[in-house]
C-alpha cells in the first residue's frame, strides 16, 4: 500500500513539525518513531516523548484505504534532507518495512506496530479555551523563558508559569536569582487558571510558533486542565504535563516603591556589559555598577588582578549607588528585549533592581544584587 506521495518540502514540513520531542536514546524504543495512521487521503502523524505529545494532520496523496504504523522519525528526516525540496518521494508498506522512494533512490526502513505506541491519556475535562496570536505568544515567552531555572531540585521552577484571569494572560519564570514577567491582554474573559509549563514544553513551543503578523495572523487555541495543556494551531494539536507544585509569589518579589530610577540606552548598555564581562572570572560573573550623578560606571576584577572599567553618561540624579551582579543575568534580559531604551529602579545596593521598559507596564525583570 502506498502511505504517501508528495513533493519532499511538504512531507519534510508535516515531519520537522512533530520531530522536536523526539528523543533519539529512550528507554522505550519505539519512542523514537514516528505514528503515521492514514485515513483515506489524509495523513495523521504523532510524536510523544510521555510526557508531551504533537499530532498534525497533512494531506500528502497515496492509496485511499487506512492504516497505521511506526517508523524511525530522525532516520526519515535525514534521508528526506538528502533529497531535492521539488523531488516527488512516496512511502510503501512492504511485510512491516517501509519502502522510501525518491528519484532513484531506494530505502527500507524498519516498522514498530502502531498498536505498540504509547499516547498519551488525555484529560477528561479542560477548562475553557482561549486565544492569543502566536507572534504574540511567541514574544511573551521570549521575554520570559531564558530566566527558567535548568535542573533545579525546586522543579516547579524548571517551567513557566501561565496565569491567566479575566482578560490578561501572565507569564512569569523564575531561577530563584531573577525573575521575568510579561502579560498580554486577551480577547475573551477566562476564570482563574494557573499553570505551570515545564522547559521542554517551552522550548518546543518557541520553535514552532509562527512569527507572522497581519491582519489575519495565525493564533493559537489554548486550554488547561489540572494536570494538562491543550494548544492547538497551525493544524497541530500539542498536549503536555504540568509541573506539579507551588509557584513561588511573584507578586512579592516584584519591588514597587524604589526611589532611585534611571532610564538609558538598551544597546549602549549591553555592549558596556559585554565588553566588561570579558574579564569576569569563568565561576564567578560579577561586575559592579556605580550610579553616580549623570554616569553610570561598569566594573570587573578578575583573580588574575585584570580589570575592566566602562562608562555610559546617563541621566541620573539619584543617590550615588555602588551594586554588584551576576553579568549574565542582566545581559539575557538586555539581549531578549528589542526596545530601544530600559528603566533601571533601585533601592540600594542591598535590594534587588528592577528593569523595565518605558511607557510598558507589561514587562518586569528582577534581578538580585550580589556581593563583590
Amino acid at each position: 500500500m502506498q502511505v504517501l506521495k508528495a513533493p519532499q518540502a511538504q512531507v519534510l514540513t508535516a515531519l520537522q513539525s512533530v520531530a522536536g520531542i523526539v528523543e533519539r536514546r529512550h528507554t522505550l524504543p519505539i519512542l523514537a518513531n514516528v505514528l503515521l495512521r492514514k485515513h483515506g487521503e489524509m495523513i495523521q502523524l504523532i510524536t510523544s516523548d510521555l510526557e508531551i505529545q504533537i499530532r498534525t494532520t497533512a494531506q500528502l496523496g497515496g492509496d485511499d484505504g487506512d492504516f497505521s504504523t511506526t517508523v524511525g522519525a530522525r532516520k526519515l528526516i535525514d534521508i528526506l534532507r538528502t533529497m531535492p525540496a521539488d523531488q516527488i518521494v512516496s512511502l510503501e508498506s512492504s511485510q512491516n518495512r517501509l519502502i522510501l522512494k525518491g528519484g532513484k533512490s531506494k530505502f527500507t526502513l524498519q516498522t514498530l506496530p502502531a498498536e505498540d505506541f504509547p499516547l498519551v491519556q488525555e484529560a477528561a475535562s479542560f477548562g475553557p479555551s482561549f486565544s492569543v496570536p502566536q507572534k504574540v505568544l511567541k514574544q511573551l515567552l521570549s521575554q520570559v523563558s531564558f530566566a527558567m531555572a535548568v535542573h533545579d531540585i525546586r522543579y516547579y521552577l524548571n517551567g513557566i508559569l501561565f496565569v491567566a484571569e479575566g482578560k490578561k494572560l501572565s507569564l512569569v519564570a523564575t531561577d530563584g536569582h531573577r525573575l521575568a514577567f510579561t502579560s498580554a491582554t486577551l480577547d475573551v474573559e477566562v476564570p482563574k487558571q494557573e499553570v505551570i509549563l515545564p522547559r521542554k514544553t517551552v522550548i518546543e513551543l518557541q520553535r514552532l510558533l509562527s512569527d507572522a503578523g497581519g491582519e489575519n495572523q495565525p493564533h493559537i487555541e489554548m486550554q488547561f486542565a489540572n494536570n494538562q495543556a491543550k494548544f492547538t494551531f497551525g493544524g497541530m494539536e500539542f498536549v503536555t504535563k504540568l509541573v506539579e507544585g507551588k509557584f513561588p509569589d511573584y507578586n512579592r518579589v516584584i519591588p514597587k516603591d524604589h526611589r532611585n530610577q534611571v532610564t538609558l540606552g538598551r544597546a549602549p548598555l549591553l555592549a558596556a556589559l559585554q565588553r566588561t564581562a570579558i574579564l569576569t572570572s569563568e565561576k564567578f560573573k560579577g561586575v559592579r555598577l556605580n550610579f553616580d550623578a549623570n554616569t553610570l560606571r561598569v566594573a570587573c576584577n578578575n583573580a588574575e588582578q585584570e580589570e575592566a572599567v566602562d562608562e555610559l553618561d546617563i541621566d541620573y540624579s539619584g543617590d550615588p549607588i555602588e551594586i554588584g551582579f551576576n553579568v549574565t543575568y542582566l545581559m539575557d534580559a538586555l539581549g531578549n528585549m528589542n526596545q530601544d531604551m530600559v528603566s533601571v529602579a533601585l533601592q540600594d545596593s542591598n535590594s534587588s533592581a528592577l528593569v523595565t521598559i518605558p511607557e510598558n507596564e507589561q514587562f518586569k525583570y528582577v534581578v538580585m544584587p550580589m556581593r563583590i
